[in-house]
């Protein structure tokens, strides 16, 4: 019996697997694993394969409404420092946008990751809502796309991070089309990454600012997607219990299938004229 022995590697993050095949007598032949992989090794491995494996067929299920009111994506950045934006509409005095130094880098990292990656719930009790969250939504919206958010979670009583991945549909402003759309990015998680859903249901609701100069009170369920601002309409969200590297492998993955990556946003820089730790009467921002 002729033995051959041929040792390959192959490299996910800083883990190494090598694979022995040895040869017997005629065709067959039997492969073993040196050094078994653990569950989030084995999680990386499959998700490197699917991740590389995923073509344009799988985004052909969603779509977004481009003949409709939407922000201009430079008046959102306009409006994370402070300044007025040029499309009426884009910001309002009752939902904070304005970024401190923290957020805006982590604005930032989202552009270029497709996702973002937030602390808890990103609530900024100086402002008493979670402004991050608000811009990277208007963000999205701008752009025509979900808003991907994985809330990075304290560690339980074992010590182990079960983190929230949250996927927003609303901007894509197609709500009937919420459900179907929902349903099968549901379905892809599931058969690729063996991941259920943490709700039978998707989620829909939650408190939305009105604002008394846009006169569109009246408009029908199905004509607020098509003028109203985001920040006026309810999220209809996905939800996930992950663990930390769960949640970063799948929402590189969900950036993949909605385009959501910048590649190429660069670093926000700081509007001319802008004062940090200013109010909006003063030229500032602020960061409180």
């Amino acid at each position: 019996m002729a033995t051959t022995s041929i040792s390959m590697r192959r490299l996910f993050g800083s883990t190494a697997m090598t694979v022995l095949f040895v040869s017997l007598r005629g065709n067959s032949f039997s492969s073993a694993f040196c050094a078994p992989a653990s569950r989030e090794n084995m999680f990386r491995l499959r998700s490197g394969a699917l991740f590389s494996s995923t073509t344009s067929s799988d985004t052909t299920f969603w779509r977004s409404n481009q003949d409709c009111w939407r922000p201009d994506v430079r008046d959102v950045e306009r409006i994370s420092f402070g300044q007025p934006a040029k499309k009426k509409g884009t910001g309002s005095r009752g939902i904070p946008h304005r970024l401190n130094e923290d957020e805006r880098r982590s604005f930032d990292q989202a552009r270029r990751q497709g996702f973002l990656q937030v602390t808890g719930s990103a609530w900024r009790s100086q402002r008493r809502d979670a402004p991050l969250l608000n811009t990277y939504r208007s963000l999205s919206d701008a752009r025509g796309k979900p808003a991907i958010v994985l809330h990075k979670l304290s560690p339980t009583s074992s010590g182990e991070h079960e983190d929230k991945l949250v996927v927003d549909l609303s901007p894509l402003r197609f709500p009937d089309e919420f459900d179907a759309v929902g349903k099968e990015v549901k379905a892809l998680i599931q058969a690729e990454y063996n991941l259920e859903s943490c709700v039978d249901d998707v989620e829909e609701g939650g408190d939305v600012e009105d604002d008394e100069g846009l006169d569109i009170e009246e408009a029908s369920d199905e004509d607020q997607y098509e003028t109203r601002p985001i920040y006026q309409l309810p999220p209809f969200q996905l939800e996930w219990n992950v663990s930390r590297q769960e949640g970063k492998i799948i929402g590189k993955y969900l950036a993949g299938i909605f385009e959501t990556i910048e590649k190429s946003a660069s670093k926000s820089k700081k509007q001319r004229g802008v004062k940090p730790g200013k109010g909006r009467r003063s030229g500032g921002y602020g960061i409180g």
